[in-house]
């Protein structure tokens, strides 16, 4: 039986992430300005080799999509010729209406499954319109991905997709999430529940919402990690040290009177801070003048992620100049709880097979503290 099967991508989805914007909402000439690049038809085009290569042999699919960037070209370039055109826009000025306008189309011609390469302001759009009446699932390429409808990353995307067209997949309730940008780059976090939409319910290929609620206060635990921190930076005292984003290392920061950009990356020297909430380029530019760098990461509660999620400035080229023994993965143990097993989505299938082959990563969990905890890439 064929499937018929959706296809739309954001051509500016993640386009903020390594410029530092944290979105591209509202801000897409800003990051062209600053020489942000179309990450989205690239993670699409990779998604769709990797299920052409992998699964699509014996899967007889209609796709249907957009004109240009927003789906067609993808397609095309992967090596698809069963392809309907089926909304129409002007290919360089793509907005979510035409995201919306698209997702009717698919809701009109009764397509099985709706799948978008984008982030979470992606999701909510094709929320929007298709509300619980076709599953949808995301291809990971935008700033901001918290919701649920999303693969871990391009490989686990195309397997679902293979799986969905052979029924061998649970069809359930995925939480739609999203975050006020304005408020994301002034270092507010304000994530709230958008809606439910019909996903797959898969864990092992799907990432879990980001958790939503608070536990009992882990203040005695962070002070000890706060003294682990201040020990390594006083033991590698030539290292320059580049602050992650998250609860747990502004904590730190702020413990040892460093004014701290929440959910941005910031550079410490010698217990100073020498750079703010920088850029891809401005990392760069200090990982030339300071010959040794550490980073300090943690990992995003219930997911998992060190890289890959809203911190899209650790760029493949970043992580290698720094090194991944050169990685301090901190976090509490509550938060390991509902956290188990650490992943990475870099965006380089070469740097990915590196944290694929270490297999397992130590994660500092108290003073001197580490458990041992294993990294999942697929």
């Amino acid at each position: 039986m064929q499937s018929k099967i959706g296809f739309i991508v954001n051509p500016i989805a993640g386009m903020g992430g390594r410029v530092g914007l944290k979105g591209t909402n509202g801000v897409f000439k800003k990051a062209v300005a600053l020489g942000a690049k179309p990450v989205a038809p690239n993670k699409a085009q990779e998604m769709l080799k990797e299920y052409i290569l992998n699964f699509s042999k014996n899967d007889d699919i209609k796709w249907f999509t957009c004109n240009g960037e927003m789906g067609y070209n993808e397609l095309k370039n992967a090596g698809i010729r069963e392809i309907e055109i089926v909304y129409e826009t002007d290919d360089k000025n793509t907005s979510a209406e035409d995201t919306k306008k698209a997702c009717k189309k698919f809701l009109e011609l009764g397509v099985d499954l709706i799948v978008f390469c984008g982030g979470d302001g992606t999701a909510r759009d094709v929320f929007k319109t298709v509300g619980k009446k076709i599953p949808i699932l995301g291809i990971p390429s935008g700033v901001k991905m918290h919701s649920g409808v999303f693969g871990i990353n391009t490989s686990a995307t195309a397997k679902m997709l293979h799986e969905f067209v052979n029924q061998s997949l649970t069809i359930g309730d995925s939480e739609i999430m999203d975050l006020d940008e304005d408020l994301y780059r002034k270092g507010e976090w304000n994530i709230q529940l958008f809606g439910i939409a019909k996903g797959i319910v898969e864990p092992t290929y799907i990432q879990v919402g980001k958790t939503l609620y608070e536990t009992v206060s882990d203040d005695e635990i962070k002070d000890e990690l706060t003294e682990h921190i201040i020990d390594e930076i006083e033991q590698n005292n030539d290292f320059l040290f580049l602050f992650g984003s998250g609860g747990t290392i502004d904590y730190i920061a702020r413990k040892m009177n460093l004014y701290n950009t929440l959910l941005g990356i910031d550079a410490v020297y010698q217990k100073k801070v020498v750079g703010k909430d920088l850029n891809e380029k401005k990392i760069i530019r200090l990982l030339d003048k300071y010959q040794n760098a550490k980073v300090i990461l943690s990992p995003i509660g219930a997911q998992g992620f060190i890289l890959g999620r809203g911190n899209l400035q650790l760029s493949p080229r970043v992580i290698n100049m720094i090194g991944l023994d050169n990685l301090i993965v901190i976090s509490t143990p509550s938060k390991l709880v509902h956290t188990p097993v650490i992943r990475v989505d870099t965006g380089d299938k070469t740097l990915d097979k590196q944290f694929s082959e270490l297999e397992f990563i130590m994660v500092v969990v108290g003073y001197r503290l580490s458990r041992v905890v294993k990294i999942k890439i697929n």
